[in-house]
């Protein structure tokens, strides 16, 4: 009987232990399903000449209008096109719209595409690969070590109008026309030029494109389908074709200004633009040392169904689809301060629009603690396939400033709202964004024509734990030229100490340009002083290492050396203007085949008491390495290698030929990760 009540109770104890590990299984799959997702890296072009987020905040935060007359740089007939009578058949009444600069720009050469196919190549592409490039390097990562990762792309993007007559097609150039005008092309150029290989996935739900992108891309993440994903969206208006278009629908501002809630607003701005932002699980971009711009709450998409027609606002399910994106980050209304709407200035939209918000945004909200609400469009007119991701890099951008920018061209509130039932207020001023008892959050809405809706939920970038603090300096730590002035704890070079500056290009042009960049960057940037906080400057150092190690090598190589800004700045607007300078050294493509590093570990004699403890301290990538190597050892030793090294075990230890032997070994192998980390290869 005894035998038998074991037997029960060790069956009982096995199926608990199983039912227990069963339980925390589930728990982390329902972790992993709403595990928020990092913004590490952006990058874009908008109207008002914006190539950079730090632009497209430089022009909200001023209040500046990109909104402009038609380009003179494309096939349109504008004597034809514009006529102000909006009843003028096969014409716009509008004249204004948002439009990029130097659309046609492209360095075909860097990507290494020819220039046959590069002309057969939409803009659309083109733009994709030049912004996903920069948004990897934004990130401080190299994108050429990205090759073979499961890194994910998903980009929106409509139907290519670069060309429609095929007699415009040079002789020979018929296939590059076909394949440079597909939108699944669009993602798919992108993967292999860089050679990613998770999804790709081209999206095309309209004006929602965009946000729908990142939204798939936040799941592929979650679900551990890729490791890093783009996702943002791109258009560009080729042809005159959707302003005609949209002109006969009536959708069009008059003026060519978008005015979001506003009284009289009577029409959407027409524009381009793209934004492409590089994400990775938190978790992941912790631990891996990225810099965290934002971070991705929660997420939805839904559809309108059958409304009051095709392309009409639902607001049931606008309300629907926040209240979704809401339960995926697990969060309520009252706990987010601001929305950067759809907003597009329609007269139908907008009021539809803001009666979901009230009956969403504008409820249950704390006393003196009322939403508010803008929209980028004001500045830059609608971007389409890329409108979701400016909103995004706004709102981003407004965390880290603190400031919500006013919304443009708001006379009064439109009266189509009773704003005085909600908790809503227009931004029509600047407004400070304090931290508050949470951290600030926003959300950020995309309508599609096509009535696929979008919602995310975006919050600041949390404060670095206690044991984050030195994982800066990890492999892809810092986000571009001067990205590392974020970190405390990078080195310091004493006065006289001479700090190099790296850089290169595929050509002596583009070395040259790389040069102005930086030069550009770092006048824009004003100079550190007494009592201001950590990155205010790009510190002399930091840009030596983002530039060394977060930056891919090409074939013209310079390197500016100099003890203190003043100098290294002025070998480098001499490298700019392609002069001569004492402290700039260049070097010409070699024709020998390049090289390949190889680490040589010095033997006995070498060691020493603490050797790499300041190291094992400071880069978790030497811990991680000298770690390795010692639990690996630890069978065949008496006492724990790590103990003998830093001086905790047996005095006099590290001299015998054993734990010299596997303490050298131990410290190299970790520098040798170190050094790799650092991008030496």
């Amino acid at each position: 009987m005894a035998s038998e009540e074991a037997k029960l109770l060790d069956y009982l104890k096995r199926v608990t232990a199983d039912l227990r590990s069963t339980q925390r299984r589930l728990q982390d799959v329902e972790a992993a399903a709403r595990e928020p997702v990092a913004v590490i890296g952006m990058a874009c072009r908008f109207p008002g000449g914006v190539t950079s987020p730090e632009e497209l905040w430089e022009l909200v935060a001023n209040g500046r209008d990109g909104v402009s007359g038609f380009p003179t740089d494309r096939n349109w007939d504008l004597d034809a096109l514009y006529h102000p009578d909006p009843d003028h058949p096969g014409t716009s009444y509008t004249d204004q719209g948002g439009f990029l600069d130097d659309v046609a720009g492209f360095d075909a050469a860097f990507f290494g595409i020819s220039p046959r196919e590069a002309l057969g190549m939409a803009p659309q592409q083109r733009l994709a690969l030049e912004t996903s490039w920069e948004a990897i390097e934004h990130a401080g990562i190299d994108p050429r070590g990205l090759r073979g990762s499961r890194t994910a792309t998903f980009i929106g993007c409509d139907h290519l109008d670069y060309y429609a007559d095929p007699s415009q097609v040079p002789d020979g150039s018929a296939g590059y026309f076909t394949v440079g005008n597909t939108a699944s092309v669009v993602s798919g150029r992108v993967a292999y030029l860089l050679g990613l290989e998770g999804a790709a996935v081209t999206v095309d739900t309209a004006c929602s494109s965009a946000l729908v992108a990142l939204h798939l891309a936040c799941q592929s993440l979650r679900r551990s389908e890729s490791s890093l994903a783009l996702a943002g969206g791109v258009a560009v208006i080729s042809s005159s074709g959707p302003f005609v278009g949209f002109a006969d629908l009536g959708a069009l501002a008059p003026d060519g200004r978008s005015k979001a809630f506003s009284a009289d607003a009577d029409g959407m701005t027409m524009s381009e633009g793209v934004g492409i932002l590089l994400l990775e699980r938190l978790s992941d971009a912790r631990r891996n040392g990225h810099r965290v711009l934002g971070v991705i709450r929660g997420s939805a998409i839904n559809q309108d169904g059958t409304s009051n027609g095709l392309t009409a606002p639902n607001g049931p399910a606008q309300q629907r689809v926040i209240g979704d994106a809401l339960a995926d980050a697990r969060l309520t209304t009252a706990d987010v301060d601001a929305v950067e709407a759809h907003g597009t200035g329609t007269p139908l939209g907008d009021p539809i629009e803001a009666q979901a918000l009230l009956a969403t945004y504008g409820q249950g909200r704390p006393e003196g603690r009322p939403l508010l609400l803008g929209s980028v469009k004001s500045n830059i007119g609608h971007t389409q396939m890329a409108a979701g991701a400016a909103g995004v890099i706004k709102m981003i951008m407004a965390m880290r400033h603190g400031t919500l920018p006013a919304s443009l061209h708001i006379t009064e509130p439109t009266h189509e709202v009773d704003w005085s039932s909600c908790a809503i207020d227009l931004l029509t001023d600047h407004t400070p964004w304090p931290r508050g008892e949470h951290p600030r959050r926003a959300g950020v809405s995309s309508f599609g024509i096509s009535g696929t809706n979008a919602h995310v939920i975006l919050e600041e970038a949390p404060e670095p734990a206690a044991d984050d603090a030195e994982t800066d300096a990890d492999a892809g730590a810092g986000a571009g030229a001067g990205a590392g002035a974020d970190r405390e704890d990078s080195p310091r070079a004493g006065a006289d100490t001479a700090v190099p500056w790296a850089l290169s290009g595929r050509t002596a042009d583009a070395l040259r340009g790389q040069a102005r960049r930086l030069v550009a960057h770092l006048s824009a940037v004003a100079p550190l002083s007494a009592g201001e906080g950590a990155g205010s400057e790009a510190d002399v150092e930091d840009v030596a290492w983002s530039l060394a190690a977060t930056r891919s090598v090409f074939e013209h190589r310079a390197v500016v050396v100099g003890a203190d800004r003043v100098t290294l700045l002025a070998g480098l607007e001499e490298l700019a203007a392609g002069r001569p300078h004492p402290s700039v050294i260049t070097a010409e493509p070699s024709a020998a085949p390049a090289g390949r590093t190889v680490f040589l570990f010095s033997g006995q004699g070498s060691q020493r008491v603490g050797m790499g403890a300041g190291l094992y301290a400071r880069f978790p990538v030497f811990a991680a390495g000298f770690d390795e190597v010692c639990a690996g050892l630890e069978a065949h030793l008496e006492h724990p290698l790590r103990q003998v090294v830093f001086g905790d075990g047996p005095e006099g230890l590290l001299d015998h030929t054993t734990y010299t032997q596997a303490g050298l070994f131990a410290f190299h192998i970790a520098l040798a990760r170190l050094l790799e980390s650092f991008g030496v290869r």
